[in-house]
Parts: C-alpha cells; structure tokens; sequence
C-alpha cells in the first residue's frame, strides 16, 4: 500500500468533533437551520395584501413548525398571524376577505378561519381519520375541493387476519415503492363538497374517483397546483397518471380530468398528450383550460409547453410551441388576454408573459435572481418569491411592464446580521467542441486572491436540474465558501436553460460530454492563482454523485479528495432495482439485458472503473432513497474497502434522496466538512 493510503487511513478513525462550531461571521450549519423558510402565498381578494407561511426549525425538537404572516403589497410591516404548536398550511383567502388555512393543532388536519388581522380564528371542519389537504375554495366559495386517502388495495393483514404480527410485504408488481415510501395500499383522491352559510362543510364529500387505484394529485410531490375550480365552481380539473404496475413504472403519462359537477361525468383534456401533463388553470370567463405539458413519455426533463384548450372548439394548441422555453407556475390575466409564467434562462428563473392566443414571448425580468413563484396582483403587478445565491428567500413585489421590483419582507435580517457571504461570479468557460459554458465561482468572505485556496467542483445532480439563483439548505455554496472553499459549479451539458440542444443532450451520454465540461471547468479556473491545484476537491449527489465515481476512475490525478451522496455507481444492478423505470429506460437508452446493450452500461457505467480508483472517498445514502438505492453506496464504499482506497461510509437509514430532518442535516454537514478537512486542509484539521 502506498504512502498515501496510509497516510489518509490514518485520519480516519478520529471521531467527528460533536460540540457546535465556535461562532463566526460565516455561515454554519446550524445558522442555515435557524433561518425562516418561506413557503406559500396567497393574495387577498382586494389586491391589498400577501398571506405568506414561514417555517421555522428546532434543532432540539428535531421538526419544524409553520405560521402564518401577512404584509401588505403597497409594502409596510409584516405581521405574524399564528403561533401555534401544529404547523399551518394550505391557505385560501374567501370572497369575503377572511382567510381559511390547514391545521393539525387538533390532532388531524382541519380546516380553520379567521380574519385578515388574525383575529377571531374559528374551526370550520372536523373530517375524521387523517383531515384533509391541498384545500381550494370554487370562486362563490359555495365549494371547496380537497384530497384525502381511501383504499386502494388489499394489505398482508387483509389476506391473512390470522397474523396481525406477521412483517411482511407481498408484491406481485412494479411501483411497489415511489422515492422514499413503500406502497401502502392507500390512493390520493380528489373529492368535492358543499359549504353551509357559515362555511362549514356540509355533508358528506363526494370522490370524483370511486374505485380508482390512481392518486392525485401525483405522488409524492404534486399538490394543490395540480387541482382547479372553474370560475363558475361547477367543474373540477384534476392531474392523475391512471396507469397501476409495470406501466406506471414505466410512463411518465399523466393527464388533465375534466369533472362536472353537475352530470357527474369526467372526461380526459389531454388525451393522446403522452408525456406529463399538469397544472390545470382556467381561464378568468372559464371557456379555456392551461396546463404544463411534455410531449415525450418517460422523458421527464422534456419541454415544459403551455397548451390551452377551448372548451367550445374542443382543440388544443400549445401556444408556447417553437419556443426553447420550459414553463412553469401558469397564471391569466384577470382579463383572459395573457398568460405569465416562469421559465429558467441562463442560470437564473425569471418571469415571462405571452398572448393566450399564442404569439411574441415577452422576458419580463432580467438579473442575476431566481424568481420561484408568484401570484398576480390586480392587473399590473404580481407578488414573487426571489432567492439569490447569497439571499435567501423574501418577496418581492414586481411591475409587470418593467420588471422593477421592490422588495416587502426580509424574513431573516435579524439571524443573518453580522454574516458574511462570499463573492459570486458568472463566468464562461469555452467546452472541448468549442461551446461557452456558463460557470458560477463562489468565493469564501474576504477573499484574498494572493492566497491559495483548496477549490471544490461541484456536481449538480437531475441529471436535468439547473444550477440556479436559488438556496439549498445541504449542498450550500455560501457555507462552503465560508469555510475557506472556492466553490466551482458548472451548468454542465444537460442542464436546462440554454436551448433544447443542451438540455437534452446527455440522455444517452452520462459519461461523455457533461463529464468533459465538468473538467473544462475545473481546468479553465485552476488556471488561477490562487486555486490550489494540490487541494482540489469534487462533491455531488444523484447524478453528481455519479459524476463523482466516474470522475474518480478517470480524473488523472486532479483531485485529492471526493464525496459523493445517493450517486449511481453500477448502472446494470441501478436499472431493475429503481422504481420509475421510465428515467432509467430513457437516459441509459434500454435495458442493461437488451439484445445490443446501450454504450452507457460499459463506457459510462463507473463501476467498470475502479481498478483507476487512487483518491480518498467519502459515501452517503439514505436507507429510504428508492430512486438510488442504498445498495449503490454500499457498492461503492465496499469497492473503496477492498481496494485499500481510504474511505468512509455515512449511512443515514430514515433519510431518503434528500436529508429533511434537522440533525441528521447537521450532521451531514459535519461529516461533509470534516472530511474535507481531514483530506484537502493543510493542518489536516476539520474545518468549522
């Protein structure tokens, strides 16, 4: 064994520092748990003011804990409008001015109302079991719509009641299991139902889909966005992707269901669409339905178009058609004539508007800014949630017409005083066939570029997410710049916001060219001063942490350290053992067992690397990660072990793709950086 081996090896049974780090004018990981989390929001009937909900986190109590604010758009001081032990959610305001919300402060999720001060808070509701979600009200609010589980299948215990202790799943089919649950014999339904004079819901709900073994909205992370009341509250569109087992696994098909309240029958909106159709939004006189839609089935990264669809034509027309840009969060104009919506451009998400009828895009907003979502305001404005790089989230009110905007809240001035955030680049790097890639370089606070500083590569996961103006509360490049790291994030082949061409260009080619640009990358700013080429690092998760085995059998000496989360290291045994199979079949281009196997089970697939493996790696999963299995980090790591690679193993067993709960967030973070520390330090001490 080499002398670096042993040399690393020997850092490794050290016990990660538990104390909390010593304050400093950076940010720390506990600091990113102090912070408020902006969620929904919601503008009043009048124009006049945003109900918004702000999430704080008890990193004792391990949980989080949602209150309602308002603040008016004309701007002012914001008011907090709840404090209670069970998070609010879901909020509506009714015609008459008072805003109605979720709340489990009962037990089960109820709804409740109260005025627009906070003031004289009422419960509406008392739905027995589990309560209810994604509430919306019809427009009269003489409706509300909701969904709610119902039984979908029978379980173990239903077939065998003589052993009530028996553990055991029995599966016959595919999609036994979505992201980070396990089927539980239980489907999401969309039921409507009538309200008293006080607003009290009166009856029984009726379930717009008796029988069905579907959900909606579409599990696990569709919500109420994906439901809607025709203006005259007689109609219901609702998403579903009505497809059960291997073919479910293996489409990406949803559609719009069109229901009438008064027949009672539902017909299909999008039939004959096949990819993801979502996203139903009438229009203000309700003759015409939008929708986001992707043309290509089981390709789930495809073109968000916008189609609407005339009810008295019965054509639809997707009138964003031509364009490059992917939509999202559809809005009318109270008169009908325009649809704004958001798309990413260039790194960043900004507002656009085009004709209902199809014509000119027009960009609205411009800047270095994520614009996350929004909600009109009145005819010429709209409220937004806007993140930078080094902001976290706030809204902020816009001029349609200009794109001015100014900001209402800021949320967390008060836990960010006296932090420093490091300085953040937009750079062009020319890609070996010749293409200007953009590249963000985050710098750590105070910023010295006479000194030489250890620089990470950072590998954006998807494959197809952008790397935007927006916040991550894990893989957060302020508060690695804050240690001391220069941080280098491309916005790799693959990734969306310039053009079609290169968003789908890796499909088929994980290995190739996105792989090529992120060395491009990281090459093109080593030629700097003041990176430390003997202290390079490269860190990523899901693709990125694919990215990082690969990059680990063919790196040729750039890195001394990797870490990678939830990465794909064996393509062949990863294909059967995911759950939406559509993902795999599509970007691997078929299945390892094909009669001519796709290149991407060999030439790409990074297990076939290992013999090259020579660098120190750090592996995380979650034991609740479907998407990428536990059994690839254990692959891995095992791989490492075997090999005499210096190597640890984080196994966080209740986790999924992502890491939700506030500790196990932190100690992530320690780990991460304690790594880092230990193999790209100078001092070989773990950084803050």
């Amino acid at each position: 064994m080499n002398k670096l081996f042993l040399g690393a090896l020997a850092l490794l049974p050290l016990v990660v520092a538990a104390q909390t780090p010593s304050p400093s004018s950076g940010l720390t990981p506990e600091k990113l748990w102090q912070l408020g989390r902006l969620g929904e929001m919601q503008v009043s009937p009048d124009g006049k003011t945003v109900a918004y909900t702000v999430t704080k986190y008890s990193i004792a109590d391990n949980k989080g804990n949602a209150d309602i604010w308002t603040v008016p758009v004309a701007g002012g001081t914001p008011k907090k409008l709840t404090d209670t032990p069970g998070s609010e959610n879901t909020l509506n305001w009714r015609p008459d001015g008072k805003l109605t919300f979720i709340s489990g402060e009962s037990g089960t999720d109820q709804l409740y109302v109260m005025a627009a001060d906070g003031s004289g808070k009422a419960k509406l509701s008392d739905f027995p079991d589990q309560g209810l979600s994604n509430l919306k009200y019809a427009p009269k609010a003489n409706f509300i719509l909701y969904t709610q589980d119902v039984k979908s299948s029978p379980t173990t215990l239903d077939m065998f009641p003589d052993l009530p202790k028996a553990d055991a799943k029995i599966i016959d089919d595919l999609n036994y299991r979505h992201w980070n649950v396990w089927d539980d014999h239980l489907a999401s339904h969309v039921f409507f139902q009538p309200l008293n004079a006080d607003g009290k819901p009166e009856g029984y709900g009726k379930d717009l889909m008796p029988g069905e073994k579907f959900d909606s909205p579409l599990m696990p992370d569709g919500g109420s966005e994906q439901l809607a009341f025709s203006p005259d509250g007689y109609r219901i569109a609702y998403t579903s992707r009505k497809l059960t087992g291997k073919a479910e696994a293996e489409s990406t098909n949803s559609d719009i269901y069109l229901y009438d309240i008064h027949d009672q029958k539902t017909v299909n909106l999008s039939e004959g669409l096949g990819g993801y159709d979502t996203e139903p939004a009438f229009s203000p006189d309700g003759k015409q339905v939008a929708w986001l839609s992707m043309a290509t089935p089981g390709f789930e990264s495809d073109r968000n178009g916008i189609v609407v669809y005339d009810f008295v034509s019965k054509k639809r027309v997707d009138i964003t058609k031509g364009s490059e840009l992917s939509a999202a969060n559809v809005r009318w104009s109270a008169d009908g004539k325009t649809i704004y919506f958001l798309s990413v451009v260039t790194g960043a998400e900004q507002l656009f508007a085009v004709p209902s009828k199809g014509g000119k895009i027009r960009q609205i907003t411009n800047g270095a800014q994520n614009y996350n979502a929004f909600e009109l305001v009145g005819k010429d404005q709209a409220v937004a949630n806007r993140t930078t790089l080094s902001a976290f989230a706030d809204i902020v009110r816009l001029d349609l017409k200009t794109g001015r905007e100014t900001p209402l809240t800021t949320i967390n001035q008060q836990e960010l005083a006296g932090i420093k955030m490091g300085k953040v680049e937009d750079r062009r790097v020319t890609t070996t066939d010749g293409k200007q890639m953009q590249v963000y370089v985050i710098y750590p606070p105070d910023f010295d570029p006479a000194k030489k500083y250890p620089t990470l590569l950072y590998c954006q996961g998807g494959p197809q997410s952008p790397i935007t103006q927006s916040q991550s509360y894990r893989w957060n490049f302020q508060l690695m710049a804050a240690n001391g790291y220069i941080v280098v994030a491309p916005n790799r082949r693959g990734l969306p916001g310039f053009g079609r061409e290169w968003n789908d260009a890796i499909s088929g080619d994980w290995g190739g060219q996105p792989i090529r640009d992120y060395l491009s990358a990281i090459d093109a700013v080593s030629q700097e001063a003041y990176v430390d080429k003997d202290r390079r690092g490269c860190v990523g998760a899901s693709y990125g942490g694919y990215s990082v085995y690969y990059l680990a059998g063919h790196h040729e000496g750039r890195f001394k350290t990797f870490i990678a989360h939830d990465g794909l290291f064996n393509l062949t045994s990863w294909y059967p053992s995911t759950e939406e199979m559509f993902f795999a079949k599509h970007d691997m281009g078929g299945a390892p067992w094909d009669a001519a196997p796709n290149k991407s089970y060999q030439e790409f697939n990074p297990q076939q690397f290992v013999g090259k493996w020579d660098t120190p790696i750090l592996v995380i999963t979650g034991g609740k990660d479907f998407r990428v299995p536990e059994g690839q980090a254990m692959e891995a790591f095992g791989t490492a072990q075997l090999r005499g690679i210096p190597s640890r193993f984080l196994y966080l067993p209740n986790e999924g793709h992502w890491v939700l709960k506030p500790q196990n967030a932190i100690l992530w973070q320690r780990v991460f950086f304690d790594w880092l520390g230990r193999t790209l330090k100078p001092d070989g001490q773990a950084a803050k």
